[in-house]
């Protein structure tokens, strides 16, 4: 088996047919966040609203042995152009339920029942934890301040995912 990692690989993908690199803001609040925490960002990138473009990135990232969690911010909403959690889902070898209710309880706080325009989901796919959370900059900071940064802390009790990923991929 091996070790548990001292930092946690991270990609994170901004989802979105309308911003860019000078309009992201998600993007960029994310990984300041996960390099302030201790970890690394081994890559990033926006990505369109297509089923195919998320899918086709998702699969190098999950592949890639040095990513241990991606993040996908956007396209977890209603709108005919939110198809993240479609792309998502099917690479999923097993679903993380829990965050789901865990991020609609903390949004409930900050947007009340709108929470349930969300689509968040998480689960593991290849031995790489996978979120898609929201493309709001309230939505990212629910995610990432109240449930992501404590389970992404190897020393938080009484468990964390740091301390799952050499067993991600037990038979």
């Amino acid at each position: 088996m091996s070790e548990i990692p001292e930092t946690v690989g991270f990609a994170v993908m901004t989802v979105s047919d309308t911003r860019d690199e000078t309009t992201d803001r998600t993007g960029p609040w994310l990984r300041d966040q996960i390099e302030a925490a201790g970890h690394t960002v081994i890559d990033h990138g926006i990505t369109p609203d297509s089923i195919e473009a998320i899918r086709a990135q998702l699969e190098t990232w999950i592949a890639d042995p040095a990513i241990h969690a991606v993040i996908t911010t956007g396209g977890t909403g209603l709108t005919g152009r939110d198809v993240t959690p479609e792309a998502v889902r099917p690479l999923l070898d097993k679903e993380l339920d829990g965050f789901a209710a865990v991020f609609h309880q903390v949004s409930y706080q900050s947007v009340g029942v709108s929470t349930i325009q969300s689509r968040a989901l998480a689960g593991i796919a290849g031995g790489t934890f996978v979120f898609a959370i929201p493309g709001s900059m309230g939505g990212c900071k629910d995610a990432w301040n109240h449930i992501l940064r404590d389970e992404f802390d190897r020393t938080h009790r009484p468990c964390n995912l740091v301390e799952l990923i050499p067993r991600l991929n037990e038979v």
